[in-house]
């Protein structure tokens, strides 16, 4: 599977990249000579401590923030055209559905902005809620669901215009583990049926080895890429390969880059 990824265009590229913050305390480095390639179909994970950068990145390419320097392309355009285009879907850590509207209201909200008809917002609702398991769910409001539940509308949110890539801020960050271990099972079964890029922010270890094709490693002060990890792990991966002996091998040297950008400081 890697080596097909590998050979095809980049989906994002970023090259040389910087981001400087101009604060009352001076400049802060956000993000300084980040390089990197992604490819079609990965899933991506970016892992680091707090202020390494690595949700300022993903909000680089959602064109959030605008570089101070480099350059950034997603699919082919900038990072503004490809938000214009439509390109990208975006999840937060917190769910962010409107409390007075339905989980179909919810998930319509970009089909309307976007002015697709009645009838094509009832298909897509349907067929993005059967995708995230709440099938049956599309009458209740958010409050009627649980935490877990609330997070799979929001992707189905990111995922009902059909957009090639879907970013993901610490998406299961609040959510207790049994929960988040459920949900990256899901993912995983969700990325495998629809083939979209996926870049993933999060904190956790095990949860950035057991989703991803390959691992960000990020440092702080500057913001900066210390690792870049190909995984081996096969695409097919139930929760109990996070007892074998590769996955292990992975999680040390992802917990060694770590380490190693700390030291830097």
């Amino acid at each position: 599977m890697k080596d097909t990824l590998n050979t095809l265009a980049p989906v994002i590229e970023a090259k040389d990249l910087n981001l400087t913050f101009d604060t009352a305390d001076g400049a802060v480095h956000a993000l300084k000579d980040v390089n990197l390639t992604i490819s079609k179909g990965e899933f991506v994970s970016f892992i680091g401590p707090s202020g390494c950068g690595k949700t300022t990145f993903l909000r680089c390419i959602a064109a959030l923030e605008a570089p101070t320097s480099g350059t950034l392309t997603v699919n082919g355009m900038t990072p503004d055209q490809a938000r214009m285009a439509r390109a990208y879907g975006y999840v937060f850590q917190a769910a962010g559905l409107f409390p007075w509207r339905t989980i179909a209201g919810n998930v319509k909200i970009p089909l309307e902005i976007m002015g697709f008809s009645a009838a094509e917002q009832e298909e897509r609702v349907r067929k993005v809620l059967s995708l995230v398991d709440l099938e049956g769910f599309g009458k209740k409001f958010p409050w009627q669901l649980s935490g877990g539940m609330q997070q799979r509308a929001s992707i189905a949110r990111a995922l009902a215009f059909d957009a090639d890539i879907l970013l993901m801020d610490e998406p299961f960050g609040a959510l207790d583990e049994i929960v988040r271990d459920r949900l990256n099972e899901e993912l995983l079964k969700l990325w495998a049926r629809t083939e979209k890029t996926i870049g993933f922010v999060t904190h956790s270890i095990p949860e950035a080895v057991y989703l991803s094709t390959k691992i960000v490693v990020m440092s702080p002060r500057p913001g900066r890429i210390t690792d870049i990890i190909d995984s081996p792990l096969p695409k097919e991966r139930p929760l109990d390969i996070r007892d074998s002996r590769e996955f292990i091998d992975i999680s040390h040297r992802v917990r060694e880059g770590l380490r190693a950008g700390h030291s830097d400081i």
